[in-house]
Parts: structure tokens; sequence; C-alpha cells
């Protein structure tokens, strides 16, 4: 009997994300913190006869013919040596080229499954290097809730979770490719130097600080609110709010803002919910780890 998954992929903001220069080899290391949020793609993954294929459909967005889902699976079989077939239709509601890891996620989420649904038994260490291949930030997405990452964003230490914090998220119409991110960050950092550096050994120990005392920063937020006006109206609207501290995530173009109280993100919600459909509130109480069924 061919087997049918059901996957939920979460979604990510970076909490801090502090993006060096270009290195010699053309990439930029990154400090940050990855925290999942409940806001889920869903795969059914779906095995078929058809043989070394995976078949993907999604009716909310184009994918490209090569895709993370289609990238994981090549990686998975070119490691198992295994040719079962499958199809996937994925269900978004993550917004894409939004700063979210919804790709990422997805990728992830289908490696566990194509993992579990064909016995292939990879330990951590192997499905790290998989994920690592397709996209730097899908190795977070096989672990822990939360976690200190750096290098590219292949490494990866696991934190434990806040459960006290509410998050209100807002995407506006913008959608910025991560290329485009960092050109502009590359022609920012070259005319602007970074304030208020916050080294690497004090970032754990601020994330479990009082919110309010929060000094992190996203390197990525002043280049892009230069060049895209709603992402600066976003992030002057969430301003206003009760937040104890809003950023971008990722490389945008979604704003977040961190509550200490439900009322207050419910208020916030209520008023920013007016100005962009895309509008979330979210609660950090529950895991958000990914789940097959």
């Amino acid at each position: 009997m061919l087997k049918c998954y059901t996957v939920k992929a979460p979604a990510k903001i970076n909490i801090y994300l502090h993006v060096m220069p270009k290195r010699s080899d053309g990439y930029h290391a990154i400090e940050s913190i990855f925290q999942k949020i409940p806001l889920f793609d869903e795969l059914i993954v779906q095995e078929i006869t058809e043989l070394n294929a995976c078949c993907v459909e999604c009716e909310q967005m184009q994918l490209p013919k090569k895709n993370t889902l289609t990238s994981i699976y090549d990686e998975f079989v070119k490691v198992t040596g295994l040719q079962n077939g499958v199809k996937v239709k994925l269900n978004k509601r993550i917004p894409s080229g939004a700063g979210l890891g919804g790709g990422s996620s997805d990728a992830a989420s289908l490696l566990y499954a194509l993992n579990d649904m064909f016995n292939a038994n990879l330990d951590k260490k192997t499905m790290h290097a998989i994920a690592t291949k397709v996209g730097s930030d899908v190795p977070f997405f096989l672990g822990s809730d939360c976690a200190l990452v750096t290098g590219r964003g292949e490494l990866i230490e696991e934190i434990p979770a806040r459960r006290d914090l509410f998050f209100v998220l807002v995407t506006p119409e913008v959608h910025s490719s991560t290329k485009e991110a960092y050109d502009n960050v590359d022609e920012w950092l070259s005319r602007k130097k970074e304030k208020n550096v916050i080294r690497l050994e004090d970032v754990k120990d601020m994330y479990f600080d009082d919110v309010q005392k929060w000094t992190f920063f996203n390197t990525f937020t002043m280049p892009q609110r230069e060049h895209f006006p709603e992402i600066e109206r976003v992030l002057a609207a969430v301003k206003t709010t009760k937040t104890s501290f809003f950023d971008m995530s990722g490389s945008g173009s979604s704003v977040f803002g961190v509550y200490l109280s439900e009322k207050d993100a419910q208020d916030a919600y209520g008023f920013l919910s007016q100005k962009w459909k895309h509008c979330w509130m979210l609660a950090s109480r529950s895991a958000c780890s990914t789940s097959i069924r």
C-alpha cells in the first residue's frame, strides 16, 4: 500500500540578525537568534509508483520547476540510493519572500517525511548535511524551536525557546529576493558603520533578559526600509503599539512586534490588521517543531 503523510512546516522569525560584510568566498557570515512561530505551511506527501520523481503541486503560488522541495528530494535520493517517487501537495500559508523561512522549512519537513516514509533511518548528522546542501536556513528547521545560529547558518546551538511572549506579525505586499536584500546590505555597509554591535557571548543572555532591555537589531532593516517605503510604514505603525520590541525578520519584508501581555498583542493585532491583510497574532507558548501524521 502506498503511504501518505501530512506534515506541518513552521515559519521562523529572526529576533536578532547581524550580517557580516561579504567574505572572500562571496558569502556572508551571520549571528542570529532564530525562533519558530506557529504559522505553518502544510505538505501532503503521497508515495507514487513512478520512480525517481518528485512532483510538486501548489495552488497558492507558481513554484519554479526546481525548488527547495525537489532539491531536498534529489539530495535524499543521492545519499540513500532509494528510488521511490513522491507527489507533494503544498498548502502555502507562510508568505513567500517575506523573511520567514517558508521554503527552507518546507524542505526540512519533506526531508523528515521522506526519512520516515521510506525507513531510511538517517542520523541527525546526515540529515543536517543534506539540509545544508539545499539552503543555509534549512538545517535550523530540523531542530528545536529556538537557536543561536552562526556561520552561513549551518552552525546551530539550540537554546530553550521563551514561552512567555506574544508576537504580532505583519507582511506587507512587498517581495524582496534574498539576493537583492544582500546587495542592498553590501551597498549600505560600504557607506555606513554599524553601531552597538552585540558581543556573540552576550546574545543568549540578552534573549532571556527583560525584553524591554533588548538592544537586538537586524542588519537588513535599515537598507530595506530605504528601498521599500512600505516596510518603513509598517515599522512606524508597529512602533505606535504597546510593543516591547519590534524589527523586521530576515531579509524582509515581514515585521514583528513582541508583546508581554496577550491583551497588548490583541490590541495591536486589531489595529494593524485593519491596515494590512497579512497580519497574525501568535503566541510562543506552544512548541512549533515539524509534525507528521
